[in-house]
């Protein structure tokens, strides 16, 4: 497996090796920014129980909202592929846009104009401090691996997101496909 440097658009798939660690554990997280002053990301594979439309009364929306990570849980970003009509979006990478005019979106929303595949929702996003994220894969808790699926990642990440990279990654990976999320249980 090519050994990739982390990088804005890149993914970050946990190693088996994250045991206990409720929001990393089996976790892909595509990372929105990496800079030296630190990186931020959203976990894809980790949904939540609750409709955009438990935290945006407003809009009947039946849209899903995602675990993003353990920092400030009490807010909702997004990510999307549409940044034509989701005005103030910043682009991540291959047609990936981050945040935006949320006023647009609630608009878009009441009009029934937004799919799941053009949109994710989060509650809270995964964050590191500088060197923090470099410190994690020189322990060998992440992979990084390309972004292959581009901005369909937005409809195509599930909870079987990891089990799949596993299965891709092959060799010892494949074994870890099936075991159980806490090995002690086995």
């Amino acid at each position: 497996m090519t050994i990739l440097k982390p990088a804005k658009g890149l993914l970050l798939v946990a190693e088996p090796s994250i045991i206990g660690d409720v929001s990393f554990n089996r976790s892909v997280v595509l990372l929105a920014e990496y800079n030296e002053f630190g990186s931020v990301g959203f976990i894809l594979n980790k949904p939540l129980d609750y409709k955009l439309r438990d935290f945006v009364p407003e809009v009947n929306s039946k849209l899903p909202v995602y675990n993003g990570g353990p920092v400030e849980q009490d807010n909702l970003y997004f990510i999307h592929c549409i940044p034509e009509i989701i005005p103030d979006s910043i682009e991540i990478s291959s047609g990936i846009y981050w945040g935006g005019d949320f006023s647009a979106i609630i608009d878009l929303l009441k009009e029934d104009k937004l799919k799941k595949e053009q949109i994710r929702f989060f509650l809270g996003y995964s964050g590191w401090e500088s060197e923090q994220l470099e410190q994690e894969l020189e322990v060998n808790s992440w992979v990084v691996v390309p972004n292959d699926y581009n901005n369909s990642i937005i409809g195509k990440s599930n909870i079987n997101f990891w089990k799949e990279k596993m299965i891709e990654f092959g060799g010892n990976y494949v074994l870890w496909s099936n075991a159980p999320e806490n090995p002690s249980f086995n």
